[in-house]
């Protein structure tokens, strides 16, 4: 295992189905589809395949489809009233307005891996917009357009079809819708050399709450500030994002270099923390903790998978100098391209010997169930810190800790220049369980092991608030029931995501949508009273 995807170490098929759903109401049904027929000029026979009712042999498949964390999908998981699978611009506009006109709530999904399973469910009556039929990239030059509903391995694929010299500083997980991960903010492996994907986003397309599409220049400078890191979710539908390539070597390295904690794993965790933020921005190492059975003996491993833009003597010499605790050998590294890099990272150990062409596939329908948080640290923890939260790891059970540098690019850009606050701490920390068992039990269980290493992990992370990243969607920090208090309710949350960036958000959120229909368990509030 190399990475920590988006949702799960691993995927495997689910077995279980959308079960029972409550009859559904062909009032809400015909006034829909006779609406998005008037917006989109279609007669409603031709809308088949694309305003799917739960009883459209289309809509179970449709809505499974990117579902990617198995807990909301369960005989007691709500389910949209409709599954809107957009085709093309005007079918969004359509959803848009649609929806607004019959005062039912919204829900986008493009790659479906919100962590909470916010983009698909809801404790109210709901639509789905699936924008994963939105997919088209088109690149040219240095520059590439992106439709929101395609994936982060297609996003690779078509820049490697075209420039062997480029690349895109986003994610590692190539289902990872793009839409939903460059709003968040989105990073990768090359954050410290090129900072976050919305570091590149140079122009956008959005449908925004009164069915227009507008670009940047038509939009403003404010509601494109919003869209690159404060979630699109609050503000309208994104449809694409322009961005700007990056130029990557010819020739990259990669490692995984593993030590448990009767190796000295706690004196190379503490080292890492001085290293891995403040080296050369060519290279990102993640370190990955995990508590692991060995000769019958409970244990932490502790794993530093790299990143190195440049060639594998080269980081050699650097880490033989400055991280001798990790033991580097040449034997550890592997030279690849950088395309060959996406596959490494993705699980692929032959990556030399698999075609990119993996990259295009999605896996619909596969799913674990898994719970995420996160949080920041802007202060190295001691050793005796470290070996307290290691024996809590065993303790716990299963809970695994994955900690991502930043310094390099990441501390060279204003923390309000987007709204992602968190440039300036030294590396993020992703709380992560995975289990196959299902029903409530098994739940239960698993989600008290996170929420109590949760606690273990407080007095060494960032307070006041204690930071959280937006894309590792944690429902446990804050929920707004859009209700009198919904603005009190969303600063619980907002401030761990946005710190101060949180209040210009809310200014932009009450210009572009006073009526607050984008909405959702943790989207950006308007200003009290005027909602």
């Amino acid at each position: 295992m190399k990475v920590v995807c988006l949702i799960s170490f691993f995927f495997f098929i689910i077995s279980t189905s959308l079960a029972a759903v409550p009859p559904p109401n062909p009032t809400l049904y015909q006034n829909f589809l006779q609406c998005f027929s008037n917006q989109t000029q279609s007669p409603p026979n031709s809308l088949s395949d694309v305003v799917l009712p739960q009883t459209a042999p289309a809509f179970t498949p449709t809505l499974r489809a990117y579902i990617r964390n198995a807990r909301f999908n369960t005989s007691t998981t709500s389910k949209p009233a409709i599954v809107i699978a957009a085709r093309s611009e005007p079918h969004v506009q359509a959803a848009v307005l649609c929806t607004k006109a019959l005062n039912v709530q919204l829900k986008t999904r493009s790659g479906g891996h919100d962590y909470e399973g916010v983009s698909y469910t809801s404790n109210v009556p709901f639509f789905v917009l699936d924008m994963s039929n939105l997919r088209n990239i088109t690149v040219e030059g240095e520059t590439a357009w992106i439709g929101a509903g395609a994936t982060l391995g297609e996003v690779y694929y078509r820049i490697w079809e075209k420039t062997k010299l480029h690349g895109f500083p986003a994610g590692v997980c190539p289902t990872v819708g793009a839409g939903g991960h460059i709003s968040g903010g989105g990073y990768g492996n090359m954050i410290r050399k090129y900072g976050l994907s919305v570091d590149y986003v140079t122009d956008a397309k959005i449908v925004d709450v009164n069915g227009r599409v507008l670009d940047r220049k038509a939009m403003g400078e404010d509601l494109f500030w919003a869209i690159r890191g404060g979630g699109g979710a609050s503000f309208g539908v994104i449809l694409a994002y322009k961005i700007t390539l990056v130029p990557v070597p010819p020739t990259v390295t990669v490692f995984r270099v593993e030590k448990n904690l009767d190796e000295n794993a706690v004196d190379m965790v503490h080292k890492w923390q001085f290293v891995a933020p403040k080296t050369d921005p060519s290279l990102f190492m993640r370190l990955l903790l995990q508590p692991v059975t060995r000769n019958k003996a409970q244990t932490v491993r502790a794993s530093v998978v790299a990143l190195f833009l440049g060639k594998s003597s080269d980081v050699l010499s650097l880490l033989t100098r400055d991280f001798p605790e990790l033991g580097l050998k040449q034997e550890n590294c592997t030279e690849l391209t950088w395309i060959q890099s996406v596959l490494w990272w993705a699980n692929n150990d032959n990556a030399t010997q698999v075609k990119p062409e993996i990259l295009l596939e999605r896996n619909p329908d596969s799913a674990t169930y898994g719970k995420r948080k996160s949080d920041y640290v802007e202060k190295e923890i001691t050793k005796e810190g470290l070996d307290y939260l290691m024996r809590k790891m065993i303790e716990v059970g299963k809970t695994g800790l994955v900690f991502n540098p930043y310094g390099g690019k990441m501390s060279e850009v204003a923390t309000t220049a987007t709204p992602f606050p968190h440039r300036t701490k030294l590396y993020k920390v992703q709380h992560s369980i995975n289990w196959k068992d299902a029903g409530t039990a098994a739940e239960s269980s698993f989600l008290q092991q996170t929420r109590s290493f949760y606690s273990y992990m407080a007095p060494y992370v960032t307070q006041n608030p204690r930071h959280t990243y937006l894309n590792y969607r944690d429902l446990d920090i804050g929920v707004n029931t859009h209700g009198p208090n919904s603005y009190r309710e969303a600063e619980v949350y907002g401030r761990k995501y946005f710190g101060e960036n949180f209040d210009r958000l809310v200014k932009v959120k009450t210009a572009v949508d006073p009526g607050n229909f984008f909405r959702d368990e943790q989207s950006v509030p308007t200003l009290p009273g005027k909602a």
